[in-house]
């Protein structure tokens, strides 16, 4: 019985000072997550702009809601998080993928984002890319997509 009280006061304590599952920790997907997604220098037909994303049940006027939502949703599963910055000493490539940026702010399983995305080195392009298709696809190739054996200007 103690053991029970105790248990329940220590979810009760972890949940209000918002601490959230470790990596691999079971979450429930699309548990009301509602993010505004603001992207801009996308390159892409109408993929600039300021966007609702609601997943549990799907809603907001996101171009793409079921498809981002379905994404969030696996990336959950697998213990990811997508909104965490690039670590500072992670080394990256020198790539440039063009001037797109992106801010989502909001929540997702039960915590607050507020996360900052861009196209300025292989690591960030990367980034952006498993947030598709909450971000959009850009414009600007570069030059190393996959089947590509030459990089900008024709250089190996």
């Amino acid at each position: 019985m103690m053991r029970r009280l105790l248990t329940g006061v220590i979810v009760a304590v972890c949940a209000s000072a918002g601490v959230v599952p470790a990596a691999g920790a079971s979450v429930l997907p699309g548990s009301g997550d509602r993010l505004t997604v603001t992207v801009s220098g996308s390159g892409s037909a109408g993929g600039d702009g300021t966007f609702q994303l609601v997943c549990g049940p799907v809603g907001g006027d996101h171009p793409r809601a079921e498809k981002a939502c379905e994404q969030l949703d696996e990336l959950a599963r697998g213990g990811s998080d997508p909104f965490a910055p690039v670590p500072r000493d992670a080394i990256c490539t020198m790539q440039y993928g063009g001037p797109a940026t992106a801010r989502v702010t909001g929540s997702w399983q039960g915590r607050s984002v507020d996360a900052v995305f861009g196209r300025g080195n292989g690591c960030e392009i990367s980034r952006w890319d498993v947030m598709g298709p909450v971000l959009p696809e850009t414009g600007l190739e570069t030059g190393l997509e996959a089947g590509s054996e030459a990089g900008p200007g024709g250089a190996v």
